[in-house]
């Protein structure tokens, strides 16, 4: 039977970056300059520049976060408890949070993305791409491939000894492999529904949107700063396109 039901024609979307001020691996980061602008400004104007979101809310503990981020043009129409503001606090209870803060204050989205405040090499179009798969998927999320085969990884056992992780391909060819894929902690797009009364991000029915190695940096430490900074200053100062 074909359903009769009214298609929304104009879906309202929110943007949500979570940005806590207790940063511990690199202190302040989510704010820090970068190239002299604070590094949470790139994803708060990526989302603006997309025109894909009716609401760009940054979700923080932080009051110094919350001026600057509202500086940059994002709104932050609450503030994070701090139980959800630890380092041990997972990335779904806090979107649910602040999914439910505008649903109380009388704004429900039809669909929301997740943008880490630490990726300032993201592009609007792969917010797009994202959202063009979300209609098949239940989560589209960014991902991109290992850089090296990882069934042929090492580890030191608690002996002291050299041991493979995967003993059954260590001599096989890298490109005889399945290539393996991880999550690029970009962004992550979903119904508002499904953000709520699921929130398995990498479930059988989620779908990834690859992303170049070349466009994908972790900052957990100091030499992954630098290493970001000198990709941003590459961009900048000359013709190349990342």
């Amino acid at each position: 039977m074909v359903s009769t039901a009214p298609v929304k024609q104009n879906p309202r979307r929110v943007a949500v970056i979570p940005a806590r001020g207790g940063s511990q691996r690199i202190p302040r980061k989510n704010i820090r300059l970068l190239n002299g602008k604070p590094l949470i400004a790139y994803s708060i104007e990526t989302a603006i520049q997309s025109e894909l979101f009716d609401r760009v809310v940054v979700s923080t503990d932080d009051a110094e976060i919350s001026e600057i981020a509202q500086s940059f043009g994002a709104e932050v129409p609450f503030l994070r408890p701090k139980a959800l503001s630890d380092h041990m606090t997972g990335t779904t209870p806090v979107m649910q949070h602040a999914l439910q803060e505008l649903i109380a204050a009388g704004d429900r989205p039809d669909e929301a993305c997740l943008i880490y405040a630490t990726c300032p090499l993201l592009t609007a179009q792969d917010l797009s791409k994202g959202l063009e798969i979300l209609p098949s998927a239940s989560f589209c999320f960014s991902a991109t491939s290992f850089d090296f085969p990882i069934q042929r990884a090492l580890h030191i056992t608690a002996e002291g000894k050299l041991a493979p992780m995967f003993p059954e391909s260590i001599n096989q060819r890298s490109q005889d492999l399945t290539e393996a894929i991880h999550d690029a902690g970009q962004f992550y797009w979903a119904s508002t529904k499904n953000w709520l009364e699921d929130g398995v991000i990498f479930g059988e029915k989620a779908k990834p949107i690859m992303l170049p190695r070349h466009r994908i940096q972790d900052l957990d430490t100091e030499e992954d700063w630098l290493r970001l900074t000198q990709i941003m200053l590459l961009k900048q100062a000359s013709e190349f396109t990342i």
